[in-house]
């Protein structure tokens, strides 16, 4: 028997076979490991899923968590006597409001003996009585819940005799300001402070100063 033929035929079978397979049948050796990155292990490490490259972003968020920490301490140191905390908004309120009404008691009494409109001067005194007992409630207020109020602050009165001919116009501009400032500020405390005699407060004050508003811009000229 011829071994010679028989070789030959089965070669040809197996370079058939060889030839036919799917290309993803040939073995592919596996890709070495690749090394990590510096910066994403201490971003792992520090971040626990960051991505690479997300580590210079952590001094940024611990700097922003101290900020974060020390507006909270500043809200709460504001409390004196033992207090427990309040919100730093309703604080905020206190004392925008104490400083605005002082202001405008002080304005208005001062601009009496300038004003020549009497209309004005009847206005100038109904807000040196408005906000002079808006004031003293609100200073109850926080008496009672032992939260801080601003110290008075002494202004200088104006000199006699230096009201020029457009007084009048001058001071209805600047209460007309004021009290646009005051209703802005009542209105987000009555619709969101967090304190409900707060609240209240402010509910209830409102429309004495959105009338004080309405008749200093009905006589502004």
């Amino acid at each position: 028997m011829k071994s010679g033929p028989v070789k030959s035929a089965v070669l040809h079978v197996a370079l058939s076979v060889a030839l036919s397979a799917p290309a993803w049948a040939v073995s592919v050796p596996a890709p070495a490991p690749a090394v990590p990155d510096q910066d994403t292990t201490q971003a792992s490490v520090a971040g626990g899923n960051l991505v690479a490259g997300s580590a210079s972003l952590i001094p940024l968020m611990a700097a922003e968590m101290e900020a974060n920490h020390v507006s909270y301490v500043d809200a709460v140191a504001t409390t004196s006597g033992g207090a427990a905390p309040k919100a730093i908004d309703d604080i905020a309120f206190v004392r925008q409001a104490t400083e605005s009404g002082r202001k405008e008691v002080d304005s208005a009494r001062d601009a009496l003996p300038q004003l020549k409109q009497p209309e004005l001067k009847q206005i100038a005194e109904m807000l040196v009585n408005d906000h002079s007992g808006a004031n003293a409630r609100l200073a109850k207020i926080a008496e009672t819940k032992r939260w801080p109020i601003p110290s008075p602050q002494t202004l200088e009165p104006p000199a006699s005799g230096t009201a020029s001919g457009d007084f009048d116009a001058r001071w209805t501009a600047e209460m007309i300001a004021g009290h646009e400032r005051s209703v802005a500020l009542y209105r987000a405390q009555a619709a969101g402070g967090e304190d409900k005699d707060l609240r209240n407060y402010a509910r209830e004050t409102l429309p004495t100063i959105e009338r004080h508003l309405a008749e200093l811009r009905r006589l502004q000229k």
